[in-house]
């Protein structure tokens, strides 16, 4: 097909979907089907309300928007990049958080678990004060656990210079500077010495097997937030070990 053969949203929208699914796509990075991942992707790439499809669907279409709309629907076909690389942005909730290929892109059911302080766990989580999060990647965590804690000041940990630079992106976005602390550390091999009242961390618990089956999207993220070992459980002995 040309760019001439679509002319409203509602067109590309169809033959996204239709793309996306011939194409046999992998989902998970932050959409779960075809539809929406194509909805997110058409409606950010033309800077239009993500929340708000319908009023849009039957507008017409510049010839450069269809263009741009056509590379983005192939880029992710094609060269099947998540499309939290394509847009530069994920979502946990409300909160929007930058990320590029240096990070993985955020999916932590921990985050459904702050809102709520841990209080399953937490005998008192207004006396928290001082928080780790471990393997923080792209820092999305600390930044929910700042909104939960408003008392707490939060380490943030990860290996990676890289993912800590998106990290200082995200905890600059939300003018944290001041209660997140950004540490490059081999877990807990270079950070001071001091007690924390919680400890959270999304590590890398991919096992080896699982691995070497990965999807073509999650080839795409940095391995090294991914792969846990022959069992997918190396970083976590060593966190729990750690802890006690």
């Amino acid at each position: 097909m040309t760019p001439s053969d679509f002319s409203t949203l509602r067109d590309l929208l169809r033959y996204a979907v239709t793309r996306f699914n011939r194409a046999g796509l992998c989902f998970g990075h932050g959409s779960s089907n075809a539809f929406d991942e194509a909805a997110y992707l058409l409606l950010h790439t033309l800077a239009l309300p993500l929340d708000q499809l319908d009023p849009f669907l039957d507008a017409r279409l510049l010839p450069e928007e269809v263009a741009a709309l056509l590379a983005v629907i192939e880029r992710r076909a094609v060269e099947r990049v998540p499309a939290a690389y394509i847009t530069r942005e994920a979502w946990l909730g409300s909160y929007r958080f930058y990320v590029d290929e240096r990070v993985i892109v955020p999916r932590s059911f921990i985050a459904e678990l702050i809102p709520g302080q841990f209080a399953q766990w937490l005998a008192d989580p207004d006396a928290v004060e001082n928080i780790l999060d471990l393997c923080t990647g792209s820092g999305c965590l600390p930044v929910l656990l700042a909104d939960a804690f408003p008392n707490a000041h939060i380490d943030a940990v990860d290996i990676s210079p890289d993912a800590l630079a998106v990290a200082r992106r995200n905890v600059d976005d939300y003018q944290l500077r001041d209660r997140v602390t950004l540490l490059e550390s081999d877990l807990y091999v270079q950070l001071p010495s001091r007690k924390y009242d919680l400890i959270i961390s999304n590590p890398p618990y991919v096992n080896a097997e699982s691995m070497a089956r990965l999807p073509a999207e999650y080839r795409q993220e940095p391995q090294i937030a991914l792969a846990g070992g022959s069992d997918g459980m190396d970083l976590v002995r060593r966190i729990v070990a750690g802890a006690a």
